[in-house]
C-alpha cells in the first residue's frame, strides 16, 4: 500500500528542519515512486540507452540529499522536484555523450499527458529542453505547468497545489504552453533540415 500524502509531507517537513532519521524513513515510502518516475523518463529515451532506471534513480536521490536549502513543501513538491532532477541528468547525460546532434537518435513522446512513445518523429531531449528554457524565459509559470505535467506526472490538482494556482489555471497555462512548444518544436526541425 503507497503510504499516505499526509506521512511523506510529515517526512519531507522533518527533514527540512535537519532531522536526518525522517531522511531514513522516508527513502523507503518514496522509492517506488522514483522508480516509476524514472521508468517514465527512460521510456522516452531510445532503445539501448546507456544510463539506467536504477543509475538515473540513484543520481536522482543523491541530488535529492545534497539539495541545500529546499524547504520541503509536500509530497507533490518533492516529486516535481524530483522529476526536474531526473529530466536534468538526463540532458546533461545526452550533451556529454553527444548522442542528440542534428537528427540525433533520443525520442520524446508528443506533448502530451500520458502518451506512448510516438512512431512518428518527436522532439529531441535537447531540443525540449531549450525551447522550454526559452519558454520559461517568456512564461515561468506555464515552462513549470510543462515540468510538472509531462516529466513529473503530476495531475491538474497536484500541479495547481504545487503552484499555488487553481486547477483553470494549470489547464490555460498547459493549452498554451503546448501550443507555444509544438510551434518552436516544428520551427526547430525545419531550420535543422534547412
Amino acid at each position: 500500500m503507497p503510504p499516505s500524502s499526509h506521512e511523506v509531507t510529515q517526512l519531507l517537513l522533518a527533514w527540512s528542519n535537519g532531522d536526518q532519521r525522517a531522511l531514513d524513513r522516508l527513502v523507503p515510502l518514496v522509492h517506488d515512486e522514483l522508480r516509476r518516475l524514472a521508468r517514465r523518463h527512460m521510456m522516452r529515451e531510445r532503445g539501448g540507452h546507456t544510463l539506467q532506471t536504477t543509475a538515473l534513480v540513484n543520481e536522482a536521490y543523491l541530488r535529492l540529499v545534497d539539495a541545500k536549502n529546499v524547504e520541503w513543501q509536500n509530497r507533490a513538491q518533492f516529486f516535481a522536484i524530483s522529476a526536474k532532477l531526473m529530466r536534468r541528468i538526463l540532458v546533461d547525460h545526452a550533451r556529454s555523450r553527444r548522442y542528440v546532434k542534428r537528427g540525433g537518435e533520443a525520442r520524446l513522446s508528443p506533448l502530451e499527458e500520458g502518451a506512448a512513445v510516438s512512431p512518428e518523429r518527436a522532439p529531441d531531449l535537447v531540443a525540449l529542453d531549450d525551447a522550454l528554457k526559452r519558454l520559461g524565459a517568456v512564461y515561468p509559470r506555464k515552462s513549470q505547468v510543462v515540468e510538472l505535467r509531462i516529466f513529473g506526472g503530476l495531475s491538474v490538482a497536484e500541479t495547481a497545489n504545487v503552484l499555488k494556482v487553481s486547477e483553470r489555471t494549470v489547464l490555460a497555462d498547459w493549452s498554451l504552453a503546448r501550443a507555444w512548444l509544438e510551434r518552436e518544436l516544428s520551427i526547430g526541425g525545419k531550420e535543422r533540415k534547412a
